[in-house]
């Protein structure tokens, strides 16, 4: 790999990797939000909010930071089994994703329902929903 392309997969890396936690962030802020506000209105945007952000940036980010991640171990002098912590960061973030795609159906599924129950029935499912997934995980 030159150091040109070495320099732009490293950004790609970083910026990937950041973008996802703070993806993360964002979601668990709805989350929050979602679970304890008592406004109809506010709930159901949190919870399609939260849909947006882990299917359009949570999801292709983690895909992303693994891809950049796994082409800087392969394509560099640091190499996957090289250093101990650079298989261990390449673990966690399969594990991560892992964990992301098992509870993506679970937030859709939230989602869709919020959307289409009535206002009476809103705060009754959202107690039956239980924690989003990024709360539980």
């Amino acid at each position: 790999m030159t150091r040109r392309l070495r320099k732009v997969a490293l950004t790609a890396h970083v910026t990937f990797s950041v973008g996802w936690l703070g993806a993360d962030a964002a979601f668990l802020a709805l989350a929050i939000v979602g679970m304890t506000s008592q406004s109809v209105q506010i709930v159901r945007a949190a919870y399609l909010a939260m849909e947006l952000i882990g299917l359009f940036v949570i999801v292709p980010f983690s895909f992303a930071a693994l891809l950049t991640g796994l082409s800087l171990a392969l394509g560099t002098q640091w190499g996957l089994f090289r250093h101990y912590w650079i298989l261990v960061k390449f673990l966690l973030t399969i594990g991560a994703t892992i964990v992301l795609l098992v509870h993506t159906n679970a937030m859709r599924e939230a989602a869709n329902i919020v959307s289409g129950v009535g206002v009476q029935t809103l705060f009754g499912v959202r107690n039956q929903l239980g924690a989003p997934a990024a709360l539980v995980a």
